[in-house]
């Protein structure tokens, strides 16, 4: 950091013209005069194409125009004061201090930590000042090396002591209540605020962290503090309760229930899809912000002490809909994954014969005991091998017991989604119900969302304050799982099994044609929004058909979960492409995206698309959709199948059919890249192109 910016890098009370222009030229021979500049005319392009994209005139005299550049090898920081000031397009007039930020073309990490450094030290009149002040270069160094290495401020979690005073020992929701309410006021009657958010999406693999990622630097430009939860695949990273007391706001971006909502109650609250931080971070710091003093501001709804039901006064009936799905299909994902798995690897090791005898042989036989593979007619067992026979009917039979929890755990935590903790009984018990009723996920769907509504009608009774500590752990889960049991058993169980069976019987329907239009329909789904509604609700129906396949080993369940995995592999995949064969057509940004994006189509990452997407929709979009439907209809009409939810070209083990699988994979990368390149070139040469 101390070569960062130099004497040599320094200019005073310098007149360079009145235009914008004039002075980014000025900075830049500064900086090739100091030796830091590999191409000053790239340079000076690269930073007239930034300011181009948008102002960098900031309020209060500043300015910082700034690039990635191939003009600069090393980071680079170039300052004037500006004598008379030149308007760079700040709505409060020209500016008299001026920063050329120069960050090498792979440094976006530096570049992105000088632009956040710098900018939350200009909103410091004491810096700015000492700047105004300053009498030689020296001064001026000094002033900003200290600013860029000082840590942000208030960015330490405030102390645990002074953020609200605990709840007496053993003083339950009377006297947590109050605790909550302090803790919403405290933060917002004067001090600086901080923030809190959690991020969830039904995979928990891309858009949570992204979300994540996207609040803690839009924050950061924001200068305010926040703290993010996690509620992802790699598990969560909870907030501690002190952070949660301590915070002014809290931001909700999932497309899933919220575990433990009632953690924040009484909390401004700024709620949204996992999507949108991702596009407007600093949108919603600013929305939270404005939120922690608004008394009338939407907020989390309970008392600290109880979870309580998960409130969501402001969100729609289709949105609550989706989100109380997806938490149910979420919670269900890991026992398909590793049931789906296990069962594929006792195929490969015990042929698909096991399926017939693989508990009896895993029960009765031992590593000291191997099966006789005749015995069994495992004719396809690996190497004829007693012992792979042997392994593959345990890894067989734990498959299937993984996939015995599938549509317990979906309905368990669809209830859980509506009514929190004391629905999850319930929801499991009915779960269980609808396997015992051959109504399948269906039943899974329908009991976890009765129980759920049953379990949070009930826990809106006013009863005595003695009973109070017996409904979450006694009443509810009791009468939730008898009325609703009742309900399913009686009621429901016969045409739910009717209509499961129906639904099954039209898959099992699909031949040719019929076949390869739902590949082309599931296709179109998985590249329209990427993440997105649309694309959660194929992954969904695929995966909870993956469960309603358990172990057969041909079922058309298994051809939907290829053709959903296929297509949303491909937009990544096909972009990636278009970097490289038409790299002139991207930014450069673009191209750095481009290169990560291999990685996460491989990995069936179909959030690796969203930067281009945003960039430009109009054609990218289109063109993604195009070859997804392409690699749908393929894989529906090549019978290739998948047991696995996910893994992209990591699951191919579970693959039965991999030469149609990549058949089907590279037809819709090469259609999509191919109509990727057509459209863009038809209104930008290779010479148009933007590097920021």
């Amino acid at each position: 950091m101390t070569d960062l910016i130099t004497t040599e890098l320094v200019r005073l009370d310098a007149s360079w013209g009145d235009d914008k222009a004039d002075v980014i030229r000025g900075l830049a021979a500064v900086v090739d005069e100091a030796g830091r500049a590999e191409d000053v005319e790239q340079l000076i392009a690269d930073a007239f194409a930034r300011e181009e994209t948008s102002s960098t005139g900031l309020p209060g005299g500043i300015a910082i125009p700034h690039c990635r550049t191939t003009g600069v090898s090393e980071p680079t920081l170039g300052f004037v004061r500006l004598d008379p000031p030149v308007d760079f397009g700040a709505k409060d007039g020209p500016a008299d201090l001026a920063f050329l930020i120069a960050a090498p073309a792979g440094g976006d990490a530096t570049h992105l930590q000088l632009l956040t450094k710098l900018a939350r030290s200009l909103v410091k009149p004491a810096f700015t000042d000492s700047l105004r002040s300053a009498e030689t270069p020296e001064e001026v160094v000094e002033h900003i090396l200290m600013a860029l290495d000082a840590p942000p401020a208030g960015s330490s979690t405030p102390a645990p002591a002074a953020a609200v005073p605990a709840a007496p020992a053993g003083g339950g929701a009377a006297a947590a209540a109050p605790a909550a309410a302090a803790a919403s006021a405290a933060p917002a009657s004067g001090g600086p605020k901080s923030l809190v958010a959690v991020t969830a999406c039904p995979t928990g693999i891309a858009h949570t962290y992204m979300a994540a990622e996207a609040l803690e630097a839009a924050a950061e430009r924001a200068g305010v503090p926040i703290q993010v939860e996690t509620q992802g695949s790699a598990g969560s990273t909870p907030l501690s309760p002190e952070t949660i007391a301590a915070a002014s706001a809290v931001i909700f971006a999932v497309d899933v229930g919220v575990r433990d909502r009632g953690r924040f109650a009484g909390k401004p609250m700024v709620s949204s899809s996992v999507k949108r931080p991702i596009d407007e971070g600093d949108a919603m710091i600013a929305e939270a912000l404005r939120y922690a003093d608004d008394p009338n501001a939407p907020r989390v709804e309970g008392n600290a002490a109880d979870a309580g039901a998960t409130s969501t006064a402001n969100e729609s009936f289709g949105a609550k809909i989706r989100r109380v799905l997806m938490t149910g299909v979420s919670y269900m994902i890991p026992f398909v994954a590793a049931g789906g798995l296990l069962i594929a690897l006792g195929f490969l090791f015990g042929g698909y014969e096991i399926v017939t005898d693989g508990q009896a042989i895993a029960v009765d036989n031992t590593l000291f005991n191997l099966p006789n593979v005749d015995d069994f007619g495992l004719e396809h067992a690996l190497f004829g091998s007693p012992f792979f026979a042997y392994l593959g009917a345990l890894l067989f039979t734990l498959g299937a017991a993984a996939f015995g929890f599938l549509v317990p755990a979906l309905a368990g935590y669809i209830a859980y989604a509506i009514a929190d903790r004391p629905g999850i009984a319930p929801g499991f018990v009915m779960g269980a119900i609808a396997g015992t009723l051959n109504s399948g996920f269906l039943g899974g769907i329908v009991g976890g969302v009765l129980a759920g509504i049953v379990a949070h009608w009930i826990a809106g009774w006013k009863v005595p304050t003695w009973m109070r500590g017996l409904m979450p752990v006694l009443v509810i889960p009791l009468l939730a799982t008898l009325i609703s049991g009742f309900v399913m058993v009686v009621v429901l169980g016969k045409p739910l099994a009717a209509l499961m069976d129906a639904l099954s019987d039209g898959l099992n329907s699909l031949q040719g044609g019929s076949a390869i239009v739902l590949g082309i329909i599931l296709g179109l789904m998985m590249a329209f929004d990427m993440g997105g509604p649309l694309n959660k609700t194929a992954y969904a129906f695929a995966t909870t058909g993956l469960g309603a396949a358990a172990t057969a080993t041909d079922a058309p369940e298994l051809k939907v979960m290829a053709a959903v995995m296929l297509a949303g592999m491909v937009p990544p995949l096909a972009l990636a492409l278009a970097t490289v064969v038409r790299p002139g057509l991207f930014t450069i940004p673009e191209r750095e995206n481009g290169k990560a994006a291999w990685a996460m189509g491989a990995s069936f990452i179909t959030e690796g698309a969203i930067p281009f997407a945003a960039a430009d929709p109009a054609r990218v979009i289109p063109s993604i959709m195009a070859g997804s439907a392409v690699t749908g209809a393929l894989s529906m009409g090549l019978d290739v199948s998948l047991r696995a939810p996910h893994g992209g070209i990591f699951v191919l083990f579970a693959v039965d059919g991999v030469i149609g699988f990549f058949i089907a994979l590279l037809a819709g990368v090469l259609v999509a890249a191919a109509l990727v390149v057509a459209l863009k070139s038809m209104n930008k040469s290779d010479a148009d192109v933007a590097t920021v």
